[in-house]
């Protein structure tokens, strides 16, 4: 059976051109980057190249890049290290968030933590004047995502950040879904902390960056050995930070490439949809000024009420499809998407709604193919409902 892949977001193939740099790293310069011989001076060499190769990349200083294992690992150094060193108590978020950030904010009120969120609008952008309206003296992060995972939205980071730095506040974005795929210069948002993953880019699992501003108030909540300066103790994923690297690399020479693809496929995805469905179906988020890969697309019945997700995913992974409900990491949830009931969506229109993110891979060809089955399946399940 034929397999079609529209779940990018969630994860990617490594590129064969990262595998290749990164394959002597396993075998050959296998060298512990921490160990005082030739095999272990070789891996640190190659580690430093590639923190070099990132800080380069993001506008950061070299000495400002810690390797962590991914999203996930970065999102909770950010903001248990900040609220560990300023003294603040408050982090100052939005509902729309990874629950990398949501959960770790959440998690903060046994030490003290207090999460305030602000309210995002029904696009899900959130506004810098909520930002500065929430900030109070025990605030002690801002922490907002620059692209939404589930509805592609670009968030005004530059302008959040001018508002951050008014009041003297630390400003951490997670990146993972635009670095690579949109510009992401530390300088240019204002950002003082940032989260990177490697396997959303084409890059292996288990590998990320923390980027953090040189003197920005932080201290380290994972110990052990010297590594990464004493602030992330246990021995570097070498593979993987040469992977990371290159896929860095990959993705920002072809970044324009990618895009013009990615728009091209997202026109030919809209214009079938609406000819198929018209004012059944709609896009959740902004349809015109979000990223072109994350496409989130809710079904309608002829009352205007949602189908069942859950079902709609079952249909298609049958045909070979491979679409989601929102994040990785809650799908399979039956609960409703936090992002979708965020920005206003009632639970039946949000439990209809599926993601598509697209890969630098997809075809025109993988596009028709969606759209012939999208239409069999959900004629299908009106039909059994009605019945």
């Amino acid at each position: 059976m034929k397999t079609v892949y529209f779940d990018h977001a969630a994860t990617t193939p490594v590129d064969e051109r990262v595998l290749e740099a990164m394959t002597p790293y396993f075998t050959e310069h296998y060298g512990n980057a921490n160990s005082p011989h030739q095999l272990g001076n070789n891996a640190k060499v190659a580690v430093e190249e590639a923190r070099e190769t990132i800080a380069e990349i993001i506008g950061a200083e070299p000495a400002e890049i810690i390797f962590t294992s991914g999203g996930t690992e970065s999102d909770n150094t950010a903001i248990k290290g900040a609220l560990s060193a300023t003294g603040g108590s408050e982090i100052i978020t939005s509902s729309l968030e990874h629950h990398a950030v949501l959960h770790t904010s959440e998690a903060m009120k046994r030490n003290g933590g207090k999460p305030v969120y602000v309210e995002a609008d029904s696009e899900g952008y959130i506004d810098p004047a909520k930002v500065e309206e929430a900030i109070n003296d025990d605030t002690a992060l801002v922490s907002l995502m620059h692209v939404n995972n589930e509805i592609g939205t670009i968030n005004p980071l530059k302008e959040i950040s001018e508002v951050c730095k008014k009041h003297d506040i630390p400003f951490h974005s997670d990146t993972v879904q635009s670095v690579g795929k949109i510009p992401v210069d530390v300088d240019e948002l204002g950002l003082d902390f940032l989260s990177i993953s490697g396997h959303k880019i084409y890059g292996p699992k288990g590998i990320g960056v923390f980027y953090m501003r040189h003197a920005t108030p932080w201290l380290p909540w994972m110990h052990g050995g010297s590594q990464e300066r004493r602030r992330r103790g246990g021995t570097l994923n070498v593979p993987g930070i040469i992977g990371l690297a290159k896929a860095m690399e990959l993705a920002v020479d072809e970044m324009e490439e990618h895009k013009k693809h990615f728009q091209s496929l997202r026109k030919r995805l809209i214009a079938g949809l609406d000819g198929i469905f018209g004012d059944r179906y709609q896009i959740n988020g902004d349809k015109e000024n979000g990223v072109p890969h994350i496409i989130n697309i809710a079904f309608l019945d002829p009352q205007g009420d949602g189908l069942d997700g859950e079902m709609l995913l079952l249909n298609l992974d049958v045909e070979g499809i491979c679409v989601s409900n929102g994040s990785a990491c809650t799908s399979g949830a039956m609960e409703p998407s936090h992002v979708l009931e965020g920005i206003g969506l009632n639970n039946k229109t949000a439990n209809s709604s599926i993601r598509l993110s697209l890969g630098k891979d997809n075809t025109a060809e993988e596009i028709d193919y969606f759209l012939e089955k999208i239409e069999l399946v959900v004629n299908r399940m009106m039909s059994t409902a009605e019945a």
